[in-house]
């Protein structure tokens, strides 16, 4: 066999193997279901993964950032006017979430951890000095009082007559820091001694710096990857108790942080804010890219906090049963201490193949004033942006290219499998041209070898019996001889012929 033909048999035997195995595996998802399997146990909350201390400390950036509405004409206002107001801010301040004293209990398969939030003020981001600018505004624990008591008419007068006396407007001036981390308020002073669970401070962020959301139970996704992340009890319960209805009152998915690995487009992610007191779901929205990363991006869909009449399992939030404050607002105060309404927007956006670890999430909360049956403008506006940091960004996209390659295997395999398909199919047609021409040349060398034999073998004798001696004579009279065909003659005895 020679060299030719065994380079031939090799790439056949190789290109046949490296189609065979390439289609199998294409066929079989070898590699893909490898990849997910080893994602469903690597995104775990277990101690000592890197996945498990970025939960515990998250490092992409949060950034709250407050807008203040600022009313001009307060006295037109009161008379029954429009309210005339200006825009002010943002005020940005960096949200650390470090959670703390975290211990896994029921073997690994949730992990107990409490949340605490820290504000830092990021001047390098905001319009002026939180401690010097000033906002005038709805005076929220006046009207708050006022709401408390408009049931009865004559309660309400008497608490009328009494603010007035003591000097409280419906409307305050006080800087953006008093108005967002507390102040001490006159009239809820002058309510303490009466009632003490009153406090004596107000703020928007009152108590919110440096404290914790509560007490979160949590599971690790050591049992189910489709669990991981998600809240098992809060403050000890695992369904809240002040609204009107069982799923109303419900604690669905995680914290809004996390989420689980593999994420489809065609399922519903759930969250549940301390903030808003309740559990929201949001639906895939459309494919977006975080900084060179693609991603899915989730959002609420407008039942969310749809009115009853549109939503009917919104009656759950309404309470008292029946009393509902209309589409896109809900009413926090059966579960916080101010009495004020909150509209909510939120898109939260996640890697293909991965659980929130990188994200890039905002979320905006409107504050609002009920004021008789009609809604007040605007207080404040709070939008919350979170964007993966660069680190981050540049191991999500390695191990986003690790995966892709890993997970297109099988294709390189079929694809070097055509290739050698190709090199093979070329190799045959180049044996059989060099096999053609040997065959012409062979042809050549016969035929020619065949016509000089023949005109060897084809030679013409002189007809003659006379003696050599008798030709060289009849040479020497310069008579030439020629090839031919020649008669021999010679005399006869005629008596004999006819005897």
């Amino acid at each position: 066999m020679t060299r030719r033909s065994c380079a031939i048999y090799a790439t056949g035997i190789i290109c046949a193997h490296l189609l065979i195995v390439g289609i199998a595996l294409v066929v079989a998802q070898v590699f893909p279901t490898i990849i997910f399997n080893r994602l469903k146990k690597e995104i775990t909350l277990t101690d000592g993964k890197d996945v498990f201390e970025a939960w515990k400390n998250p490092t992409p950036p949060i950034y709250m950032q407050y807008f203040f509405f600022n009313v001009t004409n307060p006295e037109e206002f009161l008379a029954g006017g429009k309210p005339a107001v200006t825009q002010i801010g943002p005020y940005t301040y960096r949200e650390y979430r470090m959670r703390e004293n975290v211990t896994f209990i029921e073997n690994g398969t949730k992990v107990f951890a409490k949340n605490p939030k820290s504000f830092v003020f990021l001047p390098e981001m905001s319009v002026g000095d939180p401690e010097v600018d000033l906002v005038r505004t709805v005076n929220i624990p006046a009207v708050s009082v006022m709401d408390a008591v408009k049931s009865s008419f004559w309660l309400s007068s008497l608490v009328s007559i009494w603010m007035n006396s003591i000097g409280v407007e419906m409307f305050m001036t006080r800087t953006v820091h008093e108005i967002l981390w507390g102040f001490k308020d006159p009239l809820l002073t002058r309510l303490h001694p009466m009632k003490p669970e009153i406090e004596e401070y107000f703020g928007l962020m009152y108590k919110k710096n440096g404290t914790s959301e509560g007490e979160f139970v949590y599971y690790t996704g050591e049992a189910d990857y489709r669990d991981y992340g998600k809240i098992s009890t809060w403050n000890g319960q695992s369904k809240m108790s002040w609204w009107s209805s069982n799923e109303s009152n419900m604690i669905n998915g995680s914290d809004g942080s996390t989420f689980h690995p593999l994420i489809s487009k065609n399922e519903s992610l759930f969250i549940f804010t301390a903030d808003l007191c309740r559990s929201i779901h949001l639906n895939f929205e459309k494919d977006v890219e975080v900084k060179g990363i693609p991603a899915y991006r989730f959002s609420p869909p407008p039942e969310v906090l749809a009115s009853p009449e549109d939503n009917p399992a919104n009656a759950g939030f309404c309470v008292p049963a029946g009393e509902c404050l209309g589409a896109g607002v809900l009413k926090v105060s059966v579960c916080r201490k101010e009495q004020y309404g909150n509209q909510y927007s939120s898109h939260a956006c996640m890697p293909i193949k991965s659980g929130g670890f990188s994200k890039d999430k905002s979320m905006l909360l409107n504050h609002f004033l009920l004021w008789g049956e009609t809604m007040s403008k605007t207080v404040s506006s709070i939008f919350q942006t979170v964007v993966i940091d660069e680190e981050s960004a540049v191991k999500m996209k390695n191990l986003l290219l690790i995966v892709t390659v890993v997970s297109n295997c099988p294709l390189i395999i079929v694809g070097l499998g055509a290739i050698m398909l190709v090199i093979l199919i070329i190799l045959i047609c180049r044996a059989r041209q060099i096999k053609n021409e040997v065959k012409r040349i062979d042809f050549s060398e016969a035929f020619h070898s065949f016509a000089t034999t023949a005109k060897e073998d084809t030679a013409y004798t002189q007809v003659s019996d006379k003696p050599e001696e008798t030709l060289e004579n009849h040479s020497s009279t310069n008579q030439q001889l020629k090839n031919g065909p020649y008669i021999s003659m010679s005399p006869i005895d005629t008596e004999k012929c006819f005897d």
